[in-house]
């Protein structure tokens, strides 16, 4: 008996539709906003849109646009502590255990608690990138925030694009 099953064409197609939004929004942020906007492609900005448009690819259209919500809302909260933070005192370890909790906190009394996580990873990039490129530190929120939005915006639309045209394609009704 083998462990795994034939992968349904949906599948393949999810598959290959995912693959090409992550590589999507690598491409813009890398090779065409971050380079508008900063002069040069940012690996780091590439790689975490990619990474929100990855979170955002979920199994249905509603499951894609509620992990997007959930995506900038914990990136936003995250952003609301780290851009004052960053903007009075100097990136370090002590200050990024404060707004782990505070970003914790923030959550818990939002009643987010299934977005704690997503607001810890945010807070622990920005403030590792600040720790390492302390000069204009307090830029990493607002990049890691613009970044955010174009993953959440490529992913819900691939995911959307990629039903479409597979269900339509196959003259069944769009999940």
């Amino acid at each position: 008996m083998s462990i795994l099953k034939k992968p349904s064409a949906w599948d393949i197609a999810y598959s290959l539709a995912m693959a090409l939004a992550c590589l999507i929004s690598y491409t813009v942020m890398t090779q065409v906003l971050n380079v508008a906007i900063e002069g040069h492609g940012d690996l780091l900005g590439g790689m975490w849109a990619a990474v929100a448009t990855a979170f955002v690819f979920r199994d249905s259209r509603q499951h894609s646009v509620t992990a997007g919500v959930g995506r900038l809302i914990a990136t936003s909260a995250s952003f609301a502590l780290c851009l004052p933070y960053l903007w009075f005192i100097r990136a370090n370890v002590a200050g990024m255990g404060i707004l782990l909790a505070a970003g914790t906190l923030v959550m818990l009394l939002l009643e987010r608690r299934e977005d704690i996580i997503t607001t810890a990873i945010t807070t622990i990039v920005v403030m590792v990138v600040a720790v390492l490129s302390p000069e204009d530190a307090w830029k990493q929120p607002l990049l890691r925030l613009f970044d955010t939005v174009i993953g959440i915006v490529i992913g819900v639309a691939g995911k959307w694009v990629a039903s479409f045209a597979f269900y339509r394609v196959r003259g069944e009704s769009v999940r």
